[in-house]
């Protein structure tokens, strides 16, 4: 989708972030752009500073993990701006620990968002993007999606099957010959704050002191990754490009193909019976 100047654009976790990198970056495109996040304060923010220059926009309070509020978040797209073309499914959040102790409501609040999130998106958007036979979805999804560090089992998996969803959904499009295109986005370290997303977790931050620990040092490491605004760069080119998957850096792209590597060289070959 090359051409997109006067069209629409809807950014989960829109008010932070990777989220509101791609915002931005759409608003510059001459997209007009709907806003969702979960948090309100810097929903309005986002939508106040990207009015300011001038930008088409919409901002609409959304908990993802809730399909009746994505299912809203797509009829307040349509009756605005009478249209959709572009969906980011970008909303995340972090979470981990040893799996044994990871509590099942912190599991579900993971998969909640990062996953199911996903999901609402797809069924709310893609139909109307299959209707007009133009539009693009880009799944936020992780290195974490191919490579599996430990202590990251809810995160892991979520990102895991979001690279699923999201290769599945551009095979069933391709299927039918729709010009609708698909792109897994598949960072590694960006600056942003989800090692804070646990303020948003049912309950609150959780009070453990080793993950506050280990919180904390993932923010000195977030830190010095990838810019956000370069991010939203690399996903505006494989929109344009119609590219299947991004990744931000040749190291993480080496880290996927090892790990790859080491499972095909590792794998069992039953004796013949």
């Amino acid at each position: 989708m090359d051409d997109l100047e006067g069209k629409v654009a809807v950014v989960t976790g829109a008010a932070s972030g990777i989220g509101r990198a791609l915002a931005d970056r759409w608003a510059d495109s001459g997209m007009k752009v709907v806003l969702a996040d979960v948090e309100q304060e810097p929903l309005d923010v986002a939508r106040d500073e990207l009015d300011a220059i001038g930008a088409e926009v919409l901002a609409v309070r959304t908990d993802v993990g809730d399909a009746a509020q994505v299912d809203a978040l797509a009829a307040a797209t349509l009756e605005h701006f009478g249209a959709v073309h572009l969906v980011c499914n970008n909303a995340g959040v972090g979470g981990g620990g040893p799996m044994w102790e990871t509590l099942l409501e912190d599991w579900k609040w993971v998969m909640d968002v990062n996953f199911w999130g996903v999901v609402h998106g797809i069924r709310a958007f893609v139909p109307h993007l299959v209707a007009q036979d133009e539009g693009h979805v880009v799944n936020t999804a992780s290195v974490a999606g191919f490579a599996y560090a430990p202590m990251m089992g809810p995160y892991n998996a979520s990102k895991a099957a979001v690279v699923a969803i999201s290769e599945t959904l551009a095979a069933e499009l391709a299927m039918q010959g729709s010009k609708v295109g698909v792109t897994a986005l598949c960072p590694g370290w960006v600056n942003t704050r989800i090692h804070e997303s646990d303020r948003n977790r049912p309950g609150g931050p959780d009070a453990n002191e080793e993950l506050a620990a280990g919180r904390q040092m993932l923010a000195e490491i977030l830190k010095a990754g990838t810019q956000p605004d370069e991010v939203a760069h690399l996903v505006a080119a494989a929109v344009r490009e119609g590219t299947g998957h991004v990744f931000t850096g040749d190291e993480w792209i080496g880290l996927a193909r090892a790990r790859l590597d080491t499972v095909l060289t590792e794998m069992a070959v039953p004796d013949e019976a």
